[in-house]
């Protein structure tokens, strides 16, 4: 087939091809996903309907449909349409395409170029486009899984308009999934038995991704015999083993999901390390995405460490940065290194009741006014207005400290941070009292020496 193929002349697709490929749409209304680019009247589907396409970089991870939005462009403008992938292309295929490019460009043709995982070109290759997409000899359409921010030269990507892609949603899966089923191209003229509880688990093991779906889907169906009826019904156990997975029993949305992430939550609260390892590992096994375990430590890390172990919120943070850059099956021990520091820290909730506790108060009063001593005053007005007056520069003192009221008067001498007296938080419970004694020893004038607890 040659480069400059009209579109729409590709050779059919047969049943020897897989299933993704049979399935993949060729019009924006057989399109999943991505109804905030291309549903009606959003901003890429006038474009495309308009036949009004720009250089743009299709940006989102693995699966969610960028070739396929390229391919359907294809298919709805009336350029030509050249498609090629930064893994085997150079620089030298590069301008064999622009020099094409520019002869159509000559003769009022114009020329959409897609580069697939455009990422992995250097910056020579990239360089390679940038005349050509100056002078409108083509329109770049780039598919990448990294940000374009860091992937992509600066000089390319200010003239390309990124779209965002994102993960599909588990409704959008079971609908491509049951309409793999019914469609002709698909398995509609097979008798393919498959619960909606079935395509459920396929789409949440998915994880937003079409192709991981219909290829689990297309593996259960060629694992499944025909039974004495000529059908083809995909069992429960079969399904589990194309997954490698025992993901139905884990749903990902169900009770079962809330059972663990608790199990794990206060596993780690009670300072069990191994019952903590194997929750987070059960999460795992059941197909929960790492980084959603990795996002309930951060979270546990201040709400049950806190200051009792400050590092805490560093190891959990390195852990969620760690299962990013690896993901699975790699970043398992970062997620077990993380629980287990957690299980082991010194517990202190007291950051989270001071959460609390001001969350009371300000939904009681929400609009308490600001101390006139702590008001900034940029303009004279304001100044004349009292604002900043007594403010005291704590930093002008021996103590590095004063007594000037900071919280607002209806809750002066609030206590919302009461240290437990775990680990660090030993020290910092002195240093609050020390502070506090201070305070009340050295009242400015007219102010009440008074502390109220929480």
């Amino acid at each position: 087939m040659d480069l400059f193929s009209d579109a729409g002349t590709e050779p059919s697709l047969t049943l020897s091809a897989p299933l993704a490929s049979r399935l993949r749409p060729e019009t924006l209304a057989e399109y999943v996903g991505q109804t905030h680019l291309v549903g009606p009247g959003k901003i890429l589907e006038q474009l495309i309907r308009n036949d009004r396409i720009s250089s743009m970089i299709f940006w989102g991870p693995p699966g969610v449909g960028k070739t396929t939005l390229a391919r359907i462009i294809a298919h709805e403008t009336k350029a030509d349409f050249v498609e090629f992938s930064a893994v085997t292309s150079g620089i030298k295929e590069i301008k064999e395409v622009m020099s094409q490019a520019e002869s159509n460009r000559r003769i009022g043709r114009r020329t959409i170029l897609f580069c697939d995982e455009i990422h992995r070109f250097n910056k020579a290759q990239q360089d390679a486009f940038l005349p050509y997409v100056e002078k409108g000899s083509i329109i770049l359409i780039g598919a990448t899984t990294e940000n374009p921010s860091f992937e992509i030269n600066s000089a390319l990507l200010s003239r390309c308009k990124v779209f965002i892609l994102k993960e599909l949603e588990e409704a959008d899966l079971v609908r491509l999934l049951r309409h793999a089923v019914q469609d002709p191209k698909g398995y509609g003229d097979m008798d393919v038995e498959v619960t909606d509880d079935q395509l459920g688990v396929i789409a949440r093991f998915a994880n937003g991704d079409a192709r991981t779906a219909l290829n689990t889907l297309e593996i259960a169906v060629q694992n499944t015999q025909l039974d004495a009826d000529a059908r083809i019904m995909i069992s429960d156990d079969i399904l589990s083993e194309c997954m490698n997975r025992r993901t139905l029993l884990y749903d990902k949305k169900g009770e079962e999901h809330y059972n663990l992430i608790s199990a794990l939550h206060k596993s780690m609260r009670n300072s069990d390390a191994d019952a903590a390892v194997y929750w987070m590992y059960r999460m795992i096994d059941g197909g929960e995405d790492p980084l959603y375990i990795a996002r309930r430590i951060v979270r546990f890390a201040s709400e049950d460490v806190g200051m009792a172990d400050s590092n805490a919120l560093n190891v959990a943070v390195n852990c969620y940065q760690a299962c990013h850059f690896l993901g699975l099956p790699e970043c398992d021990v970062h997620l077990a290194h993380a629980v287990v520091y957690m299980a082991l820290a010194p517990k202190s909730n007291a950051l989270d009741v001071a959460c609390l506790r001001a969350r009371e108060d300000i939904a009681a009063s929400p609009a308490e006014p600001v101390p006139l001593q702590i008001r900034n005053a940029p303009t004279q007005l304001m100044k004349s207005a009292g604002y900043g007056k007594g403010y005291i520069y704590a930093h002008d003192t021996e103590e590095k400290i004063s007594s000037m009221q900071c919280l607002p008067d209806a809750l002066a001498g609030r206590r919302y941070y009461e240290p437990a007296g775990q680990g660090q938080e030993k020290y910092l419970k002195q240093r609050l009292e020390e502070i506090i004694a201070w305070k009340s020893e050295h009242p400015l004038p007219g102010q009440q020496a008074e502390t109220k607890k929480g």
